[in-house]
């Protein structure tokens, strides 16, 4: 795959139930820089398909979601404006 970034950081929440697994996204896109590019992990069903919507809606942009099989990972970008929802 060519023309990806490498993620800043990466987050393991295989196992971990909606809405918990949102919290703790958006807890660790706060925690990091302006422009930086989170990759989650996330379980099929409910968690690949609320989480992206909801991050979605909270203003942060999702560049790209990757069936990995077991999991997906979740390519999620915290903005550089300060128009993210608090």
């Amino acid at each position: 795959m060519t023309g990806l970034q490498q993620p800043d950081a990466q987050l393991d929440l295989r196992g971990t139930p909606c809405p918990l697994n949102f919290v703790r996204t958006k807890l660790r896109l706060e925690k990091m820089p302006p422009g930086s590019l989170l990759e989650v992990w996330l379980d099929p069903g409910e968690p690949i398909e609320q989480v992206p919507d909801s991050l979605r809606m909270e203003g942060y942009g999702i560049e790209q979601i990757e069936d990995r099989q077991q999991f997906f990972a979740l390519q999620v970008r915290r903005p550089v404006e300060q128009n993210v929802r608090g």
